[in-house]
């Protein structure tokens, strides 16, 4: 039955920790094609952006282009007519950089530029790097003389490109930094080369096997997002589940290896316990049964003695043996019925009880006092097994006597209610501490030095389980005494 319900309990658990990891890896997944699909329309933002740009650069260059013509015109041979059009159209040039130079490098005219006219355009290397993006524009006066004509984009072109390479960092950037949970790896056009990542140790990534690793794992869940732009070429956008996700789905498995560990190490120690406690019992068994036999032995032996001296009457002798013989034959009895269920009769308690006392105070040091503070001539009758219940009021007055080391008071007291008997058998002797009062009932638990601990858990296991009754420490006070309640249905 025990398995039966272990196995419905870790079944149950199983189940309900499987329900919130499919869950949870559900949210895991819905997040990771949020991220996706915000990376995608991103993307899409950044293309436009750049085809924005790309139109604006050609416009701008087309413009660089016909001003340059304009100028080749103006220091042509052909010119002829009204030149007020194309100088209107040079002066209006507030953006464009233009150096006009000689074949030697001698600047001869700087439009929108720092250049000083005058100077040596070869010399200043500065001016070289920013007006070598484009070829420059030869202008032959006559078949001796050449002049050329520089430019570059417009201040307000460059800036421009430069805000556009920083948006597509910004949003590489972004990607990894926004990927939540999800790790991320960004690769260039070859998906070797790593961009930006998130989501992953900087030690595991510097190694070029984990990050080719890496990349495979992550193609073999998600096919990577392809990033295409003009000017910054091909990326590619790997992804995978998170570490978290990952881990849960292996997290029932892990459970249920733990439980069962778990549940076999216990198994184990309950055996042991187990083995253990029938090993005290068995042994306590042993103990009790020698003890039981030994006292009426002890008396019987004794009378043949006193026979054998002359000592006595046969009479007497004959009647104690006697008393002595039924004693063994209850002892017989009690042990009998410890491994079945007795039988319960209906018995007047109030004889019972005095039966009890008057065989102990024959067998007890005379300087125990037994007070009975019950009317001895009342009958009360309730179910009960006479001999396994004079068991049980022996062995709580032999604790009772030892506790106070065979001198003091054992007081026995009634109390009758509508449906229970109450029995209160209280002692003079040391007392037992209150951390032990629960424990001194189970088998083994034993303050003597020569004890097995098993007379107390005999009386608890006929009480509670033969009469269906309660057996417990009412109170006890060290040095003072102890009072043990019974409580039997009536």
């Amino acid at each position: 039955m025990l398995v039966i319900l272990a196995i419905v309990i870790i079944a149950a658990s199983f189940f309900y920790t499987n329900l919130i990891v499919s869950q949870f890896a559900q949210r895991e997944k819905n997040n990771v094609k949020l991220f996706a699909d915000a990376v995608h329309r991103k993307a899409r933002l950044v293309r436009f952006t750049e085809s924005l740009f790309m139109q604006l650069q050609q416009q701008e260059n087309e413009r660089v282009e016909f001003l340059a013509k304009v100028h080749k015109y103006l220091l042509g041979d052909e010119v002829t007519g009204d030149l007020t059009f194309y100088l209107e159209i040079i002066s209006n040039n507030k953006t464009i950089p233009i150096i006009h130079t000689d074949e030697d490098g001698l600047i001869l005219e700087a439009v929108n530029t720092d250049a000083i006219v005058g100077s040596n355009f070869f010399d200043n290397k500065q001016l070289l790097d920013d007006f070598s993006i484009y070829e420059p524009i030869e202008v032959k006066l006559d078949s001796y003389t050449k002049q050329y004509l520089y430019y570059k984009d417009s201040k307000i072109f460059s800036e421009l490109k430069e805000v556009l390479n920083d948006y597509f960092n910004t949003f590489i950037s972004e990607v990894a930094l926004n990927a939540s949970s999800v790790p991320v790896i960004i690769t260039d056009s070859t998906q070797t080369k790593v961009l930006q990542f998130g989501n992953l140790t900087d030690i595991k990534m510097s190694d070029p096997k984990y990050v080719q690793q890496k990349l495979e794992e992550m193609r073999s869940q998600n096919y990577p997002i392809k990033i295409d732009f003009a000017e910054q070429g091909v990326s590619y956008i790997f992804y995978q589940d998170s570490e978290l996700l990952t881990k849960m789905k292996y997290f029932p498995l892990a459970q249920i290896l733990i439980i069962s560990i778990f549940a076999f190490i216990a198994y184990l120690l309950f055996s042991f316990a187990r083995k253990s406690e029938q090993n005290r019992v068995w042994a306590g068994m042993a103990k009790e049964t020698a003890h039981q036999i030994g006292t009426p032995l002890s008396s019987i032996l004794a009378w043949m003695e006193l026979l054998k001296m002359g000592e006595g009457t046969a009479e007497q002798a004959a009647d104690e043996i006697a008393k002595d013989v039924s004693r063994l034959e209850t002892i017989t009895e009690r042990f009998s019925k410890i491994g079945s269920v007795p039988q319960l009769d209906m018995e007047n308690i109030t004889e019972v009880m005095v039966s009890s006392i008057e065989y102990l105070k024959k067998r007890t040091p005379r300087k125990v006092d037994y007070k009975l503070r019950f009317d001895a001539d009342k009958k009360i009758e309730i179910p009960l097994n006479t001999a396994l219940f004079s068991w049980v009021i022996e062995n709580l007055c032999k604790n009772a006597i030892d506790a106070m080391e065979g001198q003091g008071t054992i007081e026995i007291k009634f109390k009758e209610e509508a449906k229970n008997l109450i029995i209160d058998i209280s002692d003079t002797g040391k007392g037992i501490p209150i951390t032990e009062q629960k424990s001194i009932f189970n088998p083994g638990y034993t303050s003597k030095k020569r004890g097995w601990g098993l007379g107390l858990s005999l009386a608890k296991r006929i009480i509670n389980e033969y009469h269906k009754g309660k057996i417990f420490v009412k109170s006890s006070t060290l040095n003072k005494g102890s009072v043990f309640r019974i409580v039997l249905k009536k």
